[in-house]
């Protein structure tokens, strides 16, 4: 008994999920207005019955609304644009057209077309009228954006943020407003959260590894760079950023592996790929490599012959690598430079003897305190070894005058791989200062064996 009474059970509960899915199905088709069928008109439909209003009154405001919305919906910008002018036009005369809507659709359209004249003037008529609107807010600050107007897109992208915090896109338009108007420390939040909404946009992710790059966190972006090495867009411009930071920690090998993998990608941007070999150069030339430093300044002149200052490094490297002794002066470790020092002050006073009594060696110089016996006279002399090709400026003579007075030398020289100023020349008129340039040094250079 107690089993045919489940089985009727069970065919009772079955019959009442059969009516019920039968209901639901007839009211999924319901409208639930009167019971209408609510079928969605297509879009010839909707194109063809706007056409009928539009033939007996090309401004019948019914037929301009439904086609423009049509047009805007599907991004045909350069249809729906002049729908939106004659909607706003007749917003003055009809109260059944939304003016606000109109104006604000008639910028977007424009924006998208980079009418920014238009699309600004339109925009800033919806802002009058709703300063508050999400949409006005964002397409204000994408246009500023756009005009490379970062400081005025930073408050209109914000507060569109306060009215939807959660809307996506905008965070990186802020990101990269913040970025390029320098506002790096500002930019990583924006950025980090567009990351958090599309992990794999790696415009953001470049942006923000140069962003903490520029705010001194080079440590956590050389990871970045490292990591979008072999991306075909960003790949040559994160491997300029890797190599100029190992450049800046001496890594020179490393450097010229991160120049080597940019200059490996197609399609490089042309001072992208002057800037990978420029500095590329530069590595070779700090690991007294010349001939390849040289290879790569010459092949970028025949590119571009006036880039930045390829033109005197060539001419330097190129008598560098003609005059070890001179590479010695200007690159070498600190112990070889101070053997050079004193083998150029006994060139210097050939056939005489020489006896060093002390030496400094400074971050700017190096001073060598020297007696020094001839046949004719003895002599407490100072050399200051200048390790630069540039300017040396009278202050710096004028200090070491002062230094010869403070150990009680006889006589001072300074020495310098580059020249010394009109000024400095001037100082040393009547004082026991001798002044060396590059021409001198190099001669007696050239007599060095080392």
């Amino acid at each position: 008994m107690g089993i045919a009474l489940l089985i009727v059970g069970i065919f009772i509960l079955a019959i009442i999920i059969v009516i019920m899915v039968v209901l639901g199905q007839k009211s999924g088709t319901s409208s639930g207005l009167g019971g209408k069928s609510a079928k969605t008109k297509s879009q010839t439909q909707v194109i063809r019955e706007a056409q009928r209003k539009l033939d007996k009154n090309p401004q019948d405001p019914d037929g301009l609304s439904e086609l423009g919305n049509l047009y805007f919906q599907n991004a045909v910008w350069e249809k729906a644009l002049p729908i939106y002018d004659t909607l706003f036009r007749l917003a003055t005369q009809d109260h059944r057209v939304d003016g606000f809507q109109a104006v604000l659709r008639h910028g977007i359209c424009a924006l998208n077309l980079d009418k920014m004249q238009e699309a600004m003037a339109s925009l800033s008529a919806a802002y009058k009228i709703n300063p508050h609107d999400f949409d006005v807010n964002y397409n204000m600050g994408l246009a500023m954006f756009k005009n490379k107007q970062y400081d005025k897109a930073i408050p209109c992208l914000k507060k569109a943020l306060i009215t939807n915090p959660e809307a996506e896109g905008v965070y990186l338009i802020l990101g990269q407003s913040y970025y390029y108007s320098h506002h790096y420390h500002d930019s990583l939040p924006c950025f980090k959260r567009a990351l958090g909404e599309d992990p794999a946009n790696k415009e953001a992710l470049f942006d923000m590894a140069d962003a903490m790059n520029m705010e001194g966190h080079g440590d956590k972006a050389i990871k970045v760079f490292m990591h979008l090495r072999p991306d075909p867009v960003y790949g040559p411009k994160a491997c300029l950023e890797a190599g100029i930071y190992h450049m800046k920690t001496n890594d020179f090998d490393a450097a010229i592996q991160d120049f080597e993998i940019g200059l490996r990608h197609e399609n490089i941007a042309a001072d992208i790929t002057l800037d990978l070999e420029y500095r590329m150069a530069q590595c070779y030339f700090s690991k007294n490599d010349f001939g390849r430093g040289l290879q790569l300044l010459n092949k970028i002149r025949s590119i571009n012959s006036n880039y930045k200052d390829v033109n005197a490094l060539a001419n330097r490297y190129q008598e560098l690598s003609q005059n070890k002794n001179l590479q010695v002066y200007l690159s070498s470790g600190a112990s070889d430079f101070v053997n050079l020092c004193r083998k150029f002050i006994e060139t210097l006073y050939h056939g005489s003897v020489i006896k060093i009594q002390d030496i400094n060696v400074q971050p700017a110089y190096t001073d060598i305190i020297a007696e020094v016996d001839t046949p004719k006279w003895s002599d407490t002399e100072v050399f200051r070894f200048f390790r630069t090709s540039g300017s040396t400026g009278e202050l710096f003579v004028r200090d070491f005058h002062g230094h010869l007075h403070d150990v009680k030398a006889d006589r001072g020289f300074c020495i310098t791989a580059g020249i010394f100023t009109e000024e400095a020349h001037k100082y040393i008129d009547g004082r026991p200062l001798d002044l060396i340039e590059k021409p001198q040094l190099t001669k007696v250079l050239k007599s060095v064996a080392l």
